[in-house]
């Protein structure tokens, strides 16, 4: 018989309503799961506010089964071999993070990780926005101390939050992707510890797209550009009914 625990995602931990946000699942996972480097693969939406199983497996993979037995996502070590462009300076960072705010095009939500509704510690709060004359989102962020864990540390469910919106938006951005996606899969590899009293920077960029499947990658750094993590993401746009 297959051991297994249950995890339940917080209620406010969502990107769409009732759903939990792809991002922190996948760190959830990726923890894990243990490998330097992993792919989470999500197959069906994880409900927030309900247990659902985490089954013990080898080392390296991991999943979340829901109650009718059914497969949710699922972890397992992966290569990544994408390069990120050139980190954009703080102030530039910092520039596109304040244009985000003051957009009357910007959505408000209160989504775990880009919804300006979210209070302080409850959300990343973490705003992107397109980088004059680059096909580049980029974000400013300081997080908030009530994100971090009992070692002062980002955990990997935050740090993998923070690679999952800025992705979306640069494919919608820079190539169509239309509203009401989601992410399909999300690669990452962390390179540095990320304490959470530090100041970050996010960038985004669009790598390929055919049909409703949008590839991209996101990287975390810090202030001064030394790489935190980096990832690959593929976003799926709904079905056209």
């Amino acid at each position: 018989m297959i051991q297994t625990e249950a995890v339940t995602i917080p209620e406010h931990v969502h990107g769409y309503p009732e759903v939990a946000f792809g991002g922190y699942v996948a760190g959830m996972l990726a923890r894990r799961s243990g490998a330097e480097t992993v792919r989470v693969d999500f197959r069906r939406a994880v409900p927030v506010g309900t247990p659902v199983a985490l089954p013990v497996e080898e080392p390296g993979h991991a999943s979340l089964i829901g109650a009718d037995d059914t497969l949710l996502v699922q972890a397992a070590p992966a290569t990544l071999r994408i390069t990120a462009p050139s980190t954009p300076s703080w102030a530039v960072a910092n520039m596109a993070t304040e244009s985000a705010l003051a957009s009357p095009k910007r959505q408000v939500t209160d989504c775990f990780g880009c919804g300006v509704d979210c209070e302080p510690g409850h959300g990343l709060r973490l705003f992107s926005w397109a980088v004059p004359d680059h096909r580049i989102m980029a974000a400013a962020w300081t997080p908030d101390p009530r994100l971090a864990d009992d070692t002062g540390e980002l955990p990997p469910e935050i740090v993998w939050s923070a690679l999952d919106c800025p992705g979306g938006l640069a494919a919608m951005v820079f190539d169509g992707l239309a509203p009401g996606a989601v992410t399909a899969a999300l690669t990452t590899t962390r390179y540095r510890p990320t304490p959470a009293d530090a100041d970050y920077i996010v960038h985004a960029w669009p790598i390929h797209h055919n049909g409703r499947k949008h590839t991209v990658g996101v990287a975390l750094s810090t202030r001064n550009g030394d790489l935190c993590a980096l990832a690959e993401a593929l976003w799926i746009a709904p079905r056209q009914s």
